[in-house]
């Protein structure tokens, strides 16, 4: 249990601090094409590989060159990492794209149109 809790408390600062970096800190063009979002990290229980997830806004072409930049830039986040957090290993870090807020913005869209279907119909 306490382990769990630790895994958390670490994945959730890693979060914080690797949106700051990618915010702040990186200068890749790449990175600054799409707007991109930390949207979690997973982290294995003995704190040695970090899935980092994140959102990216943009076309299919944006979000392949934001992949890029992010697969280039893993080494100086990761150092960037183990120099703020007080860790005694820094996790390996693997940076996936999440497609959730795509999806659930894509079924927000559905059902303004169903919405303003029925509304339509209504009308007569």
């Amino acid at each position: 249990m306490a382990v769990a809790l630790r895994v958390e408390r670490v994945a959730e600062q890693m979060k914080k601090e690797i949106a700051q970096i990618l915010r702040d800190e990186l200068k890749d063009p790449r990175l600054e094409a799409g707007l991109v979002t930390v949207t979690g990290v997973e982290l294995s229980n003995d704190l040695h590989y970090a899935k980092v997830y994140v959102s990216i806004y943009g076309d299919e072409a944006q979000k392949s060159e934001v992949m890029e930049g992010l697969a280039r830039a893993t080494s100086f986040v990761r150092r960037e990492i183990g120099q703020r957090l007080s860790l005694r290993y820094t996790p390996e870090i693997t940076f996936k794209f999440d497609a959730s807020i795509e999806h659930g913005d894509h079924i927000n869209r559905l059902l303004a149109r169903v919405k303003a279907e029925e509304q339509g119909h209504d009308g007569h």
